[in-house]
């Protein structure tokens, strides 16, 4: 950790020479990669990422700067550079502000049940390597390439504001991604996915990584061996948790930030289709509720307090079918006559905080998956995606189906190749009719901002039955 009183000094030289509000954010990222490419190991790097942020209100306007110098004349110097950039915007409009807020004054970490520090850096990567001999996949079809990557990071912060936020935080992470591609008979599929949490090594158990790679050749050879041509039209769709999951991330998260509301984004990220839909719009069905919650634990997106120092909790982005909270940082809030709900998150040091997503997920109902399918007589099942995108509103997206079945008459039958759910967000929303109970949540990284921030995120949902949807 820095010398608070560097941070403390900084604060002061601000607040004494024009500032309204300042704010001095240590934070520090290590960590270790690799990856290993059919068992062999192909590269690996350290992760060192130390520095200040620091930000002003100053004359109307905001000013950030930043310095990986840890001294307490450069931070000092990078609080100079903060406050004259917020004082050379003072014929910009509108003018800044920032929403008047409950502030924690908190020291928390995230336990490890079996710290990352108790492996060495060969230790991990003869787990994988083992991991690697150990799995037993589809031998119908040809496995190319098995590709395998580990990361683990240690994100430490110590936040003071000059209105009273003092955040003292620990957070280890772990993330697994893998890639796997298999041909048969001419023709190639690949199946990659991200496995990720909060916490030491013990997520490596919970993870199931083996078990998750097996199944997912296991998709690959139903694709490339069995599967036949979709049918097309409109017909009721029973979607899997991933997918699930992702469209609550895409189509209800992305529209629901604030600075894409007030358009904010839209050379980097885009827009959002909630400039037009006010809070209290019905979007959906009764059965559906999206929330984005920074402070379920182990999850990749965890966190208690924003980088703003707002407390974390539980933000209902639809509820009911009716569009209900935008994400705000204090900025946003401010501009909207609102209350921040701790959406400010920074990737690094040389990043300033901005409304980003945690875990965002579908509440699950209380139908069994059974149920689900014993209503469909002529529709679809679509357990696990290959590929997907979305407009700059995020109002048009299209899903397509890597496993994926007939459903007749109430039972999954044969095989289908590349369905393509295409929907609008209305029409994604409004033709649920029942939720599953099986919740289920999966890792992201999620992109956003100029230069760019990929910040750790979950997405779930249950599985879930459609109504009379576009297959094209």
């Amino acid at each position: 950790m820095i010398d608070q009183s560097f941070l403390e000094k900084a604060l002061d030289y601000m607040q004494k020479n024009g500032s309204s509000y300042s704010e001095a954010r240590f934070h520090k990222l290590t960590g270790f990669s690799f990856t290993i490419l059919n068992g062999q190991l192909i590269g690996a790097s350290y992760e060192d990422s130390t520095g200040v942020a620091l930000r002003s209100i100053a004359s109307g306007g905001l000013g950030f700067s930043s310095t990986s110098l840890l001294t307490k004349d450069s931070i000092l110097e990078s609080a100079s550079r903060a406050l004259k950039a917020a004082k050379s915007q003072k014929d910009f409009k509108p003018r800044i502000g920032l929403s008047e807020e409950y502030l924690a004054r908190i020291s928390y970490r995230v336990s490890e049940k079996k710290p990352i520090s108790d492996w060495s850096d060969e230790d991990l990567i003869k787990y994988f390597q083992d991991l690697y001999k150990g799995l037993d996949l589809d031998k119908r079809i040809n496995i190319t390439q098995v590709l395998l990557m580990f990361k683990y990071d240690i994100e430490e912060k110590l936040l003071v504001t000059s209105d009273g936020a003092f955040v003292k935080s620990y957070i280890p992470r772990i993330e697994v991604f893998y890639s796997i591609t298999a041909e048969y008979q001419g023709e190639r599929a690949n199946r990659w996915n991200q496995l990720g949490g909060s916490g030491g090594l013990e997520l490596l158990e919970k993870m199931k990584i083996a078990e998750n790679l097996e199944d997912d050749s296991s998709s690959l050879s139903i694709y490339l061996r069995e599967a036949k041509p979709s049918p097309t039209g409109k017909m009721d769709v029973v979607l899997g948790p991933e997918i699930v999951g992702l469209a609550m991330h895409e189509a209800a998260g992305h529209p629901s930030e604030a600075d894409r509301v007030l358009g904010r984004e839209a050379a980097q990220a885009g827009l959002s289709y909630r400039r037009r839909l006010e809070p209290g719009y019905k979007i959906g069905s009764e059965h559906v509720t999206v929330v984005d919650d920074p402070t379920i634990p182990g999850s990749h997106g965890f966190y208690l307090v924003d980088d703003e120092g707002v407390p974390a909790r539980p933000r209902y982005l639809i509820r009911n079918g009716y569009l209900e909270e935008y994400l705000h940082n204090r900025e946003t809030a401010y501009e909207m006559n609102t209350h921040s709900n701790a959406s400010a998150r920074a990737k690094e040091w040389w990043a300033e905080p901005i409304v980003r997503m945690a875990n965002t997920y579908l509440v699950p109902g209380d139908y069994s998956f059974d149920e689900l399918l014993e209503d469909v007589k002529n529709g679809m099942y679509i357990k696990k995606y290959m590929e997907w995108n979305i407009d700059d509103y995020r109002w048009r997206a299209r899903y397509v189906g890597l496993e994926a079945y007939l459903v007749e008459n109430g039972r999954i039958t044969r095989p289908v190749k590349n369905p393509a759910l295409e929907v609008n967000s209305v029409e994604f929303f409004s033709s649920i009719d029942a939720v599953g109970k099986d919740l289920a949540f999966y890792t992201g990284t999620c992109g956003k901002g100029e230069p760019g921030q990929g910040v750790p995120v979950w997405f779930g949902g249950p599985h879930i039955r459609m109504r009379g949807v576009r297959i094209i």
